[in-house]
């Protein structure tokens, strides 16, 4: 028996084979804002006077899919400065490697997820990202909590988030065009595959369940009013872009000061529901 909660590799086979029928076109949030990910995970990237800021590389297979987005956007990967990782899993890191070698950029990963680097380099997950070699970095930066990141005019706040791993982090970013002005918020890991009863007991990782909650309490109040997914479908990416395209003259999607609350209570009952489902057995397949 296994838990319907845990990451299954062969769930993603086509994706790691045909990773180009996942792309997504780039577009614009928001000011400097714009979005390159795909259509399973997020990056965003931030245009200031000084460079670029990439948050998260997606997985090592959608290399490409990142490079053309970045250029579809129209930006030069080799004007990227700051590379941020949301936390340390394959699948935010998977193209950090090649974009330092073409840019030189600084990265910035937690503090404890560079420490899982170097003493448990398992918990990164590397040996689920198939079709492809890639090996672990090493951050330039190892961000602490209340850590202020800025380049140009944009600052981002980073707020330490414990929980999917011991090094997530919520980002915090001031976007303003003209006199508009928003918050967009990040939330480095609400999948609960490393918490479930399976990950822990592979893994030894049961202190992962201590953190979670606490950590989506600490940001539950911040007056975000730009919700990020750092998995696409987190907050609906797609969809929101469907309806800007359709109707430009309309306001703004991702603009909603009402969902960030929605998000985090969403986070919240997906955790609190594999819990109840593992006291009756219900997460087993």
């Amino acid at each position: 028996m296994a838990s319907k909660y845990a990451f299954r590799v062969e769930n993603y086979e086509h994706f790691y084979q045909y990773p180009q029928e996942y792309y997504m076109a780039p577009f614009r949030i928001f000011a400097n804002l714009y979005f390159v990910g795909n259509r399973d995970v997020g990056a965003y990237l931030l245009d200031t006077p000084e460079g670029l800021i990439l948050i998260d590389t997606t997985y090592p297979t959608t290399r490409a899919l990142l490079l053309q987005s970045i250029w579809e956007a129209g930006f030069n990967p080799r004007k990227i400065r700051y590379i941020l990782h949301t936390h340390g899993h394959f699948d935010h890191f998977g193209a950090t490697d090649l974009l330092v070698s073409l840019s030189g950029a600084k990265t910035f990963l937690g503090a404890e997820d560079a420490r899982m680097f170097r003493e448990r380099p398992e918990l990164a997950l590397i040996d689920d990202a198939r079709y492809t070699h890639l090996e672990l970095f090493r951050p330039d930066v190892e961000l602490q909590d209340g850590d202020i990141v800025q380049l140009g005019d944009t600052k981002i706040r980073c707020v330490s988030a414990p929980g999917h791993t011991m090094g997530v982090f919520a980002y915090f970013i001031e976007l303003r065009e003209g006199a508009e002005t928003h918050l967009a918020g990040l939330y480095g890991g609400i999948g609960v595959n490393t918490l479930c009863r399976e990950s822990i007991q592979r893994y030894h990782t049961e202190y992962l369940r201590d953190y979670h909650i606490p950590s989506l309490e600490k940001v539950r109040g911040e007056p975000v009013d730009i919700v990020l997914g750092n998995h696409t479908q987190q907050a609906q990416m797609l969809q929101k872009y469907q309806r800007m395209t359709a109707d430009p003259s309309a306001p703004n999607p991702f603009i909603d000061p009402t969902e960030w609350q929605r998000f985090i209570d969403h986070a919240e009952a997906l955790y609190r529901q594999m819990l109840e489902d593992e006291a009756t057995g219900a997460d087993q397949i």
